[in-house]
């Protein structure tokens, strides 16, 4: 620990909620500095990033503030580890969730290692979240809580990491901004892909794999229609499927082997999970709690949590997640993060799910649904 004030250097994007987050520390009594993470030029590869803009904002709103700024330039790591793994998922036939890892390797990786190198004591973020003892737990603003992002983080990392609006609302935060005259403060949330902003995704699949059409079929058979590419679908996805008529539609499975796109309506079992294979699971605290274990989980940003219980798989070599109610677009290679009350204790990667009251396994629906 820095003698004196104990120093943090928080990671300010632009947003509001960055900017807030250095008043409340600076109130709080923290030598407080900013800085902004530069991961995509203004141009790359086609694809365009408010990146440059965000950064004038983030150094305009530091000098108002009046603390020191200074901007990293993690272009190459951001390209080498977070959007090629986006790329490979895709091509994969998976879905990936970029702001997940970027997380972990990004904002509490590489830019928590600068900050220590410089002699920080902490940093911070602008997440809705709250820390109590190295533990991590929703936010008050449920609406805005992000602690789903955060699964993959350590008990090591979260030791350097402060959240300092996790106790707020967004109006309440927005409201702070304005009595301290920001002029961020009605800036509208970034939406999109982490540190790059909105992508069309059909566009960006389109430079970097080939997307092969073929065609969209029913559950049953039945030809609905023709698809652009099956790597730019997603299990349980609605929009951008392309079918008009009696829908909505939602994707229930890719076969790779004949092209197809597997489409089903909302009532439809097929398109409902209630097991889960688990891989790649990080347990926040470093310690793997005794299994079985109830928990409550979400297995996508936003959605209400669902009571389960956790398990070793059969075989041993993963995790399986028996939900207590059937789940609609359970996708590969998304996040599943398990909760107690609102403690978040982890997360792990969807590796396959299937309908126990279809009568079929993992591997035997995955030959239907994949």
């Amino acid at each position: 620990m820095s003698k004196g004030k104990p120093k943090v250097l928080v990671a300010m994007s632009g947003g509001v909620d960055s900017s807030v987050a250095v008043l409340l520390l600076k109130e709080q009594g923290y030598d407080v500095s900013g800085a902004y993470m530069r991961c995509w030029p203004e141009i790359r590869e086609g694809i365009e990033c408010t990146s440059p803009k965000d950064n004038l904002v983030a150094l305009q709103i530091a000098a108002h503030l009046d603390i020191p700024f200074q901007t990293f330039n993690f272009e190459q790591e951001y390209r080498d580890i977070i959007f090629q793994y986006f790329l490979d998922e895709y091509k994969a036939g998976r879905t990936p969730n970029p702001d997940v890892l970027c997380n972990k390797h990004i904002k509490f990786g590489i830019f928590l290692k600068k900050a220590i190198e410089f002699g920080y004591d902490f940093i911070a973020t602008g997440h809705y979240v709250k820390k109590i003892d190295d533990k991590l737990y929703k936010a008050v603003d449920s609406n805005k809580d992000q602690s789903y992002f955060l699964c993959q983080l350590t008990r090591e990392q979260l030791k350097y990491a402060l959240f300092p609006i996790g106790e707020l609302t967004k109006p309440q935060v927005r409201e702070i901004a304005r009595e301290h005259g920001l002029f961020n403060a009605d800036k509208k949330d970034s939406q999109g892909l982490c540190f790059v902003g909105h992508i069309e995704l059909p566009k960006v699949l389109e430079k970097f794999m080939e997307l092969k059409s073929g065609v969209i079929v029913d559950n049953r058979g039945e030809v609905m229609g023709e698809h652009t590419g099956l790597n730019g679908y997603t299990i349980g996805q609605r929009e951008r499927v392309g079918i008009g008529g009696t829908g909505p539609w939602y994707v229930a499975g890719k076969d790779y082997k004949t092209n197809t796109l597997i489409v089903a309506k909302e009532t439809d079992p097929i398109l409902y999970k209630d097991t889960i294979r688990l891989i790649n699971i990080n347990w926040v605290s470093g310690v793997e709690p005794k299994l079985p274990l109830e928990v409550d989980v979400k297995i996508r940003y936003r959605q209400p949590d669902v009571p389960a219980i956790v398990r070793v798989e059969e075989k041993g070599k993963s995790i399986e997640v028996n939900l207590k109610k059937p789940q609609r677009g359970v996708a590969e290679g998304q996040f599943l993060v398990f909760y107690q009350g609102d403690q978040l204790l982890g997360g792990g990667v969807m590796e396959g799910g299937y309908n126990s009251k279809i009568g079929l396994n993992f591997e035997a629906q995955a030959m239907v649904l994949k």
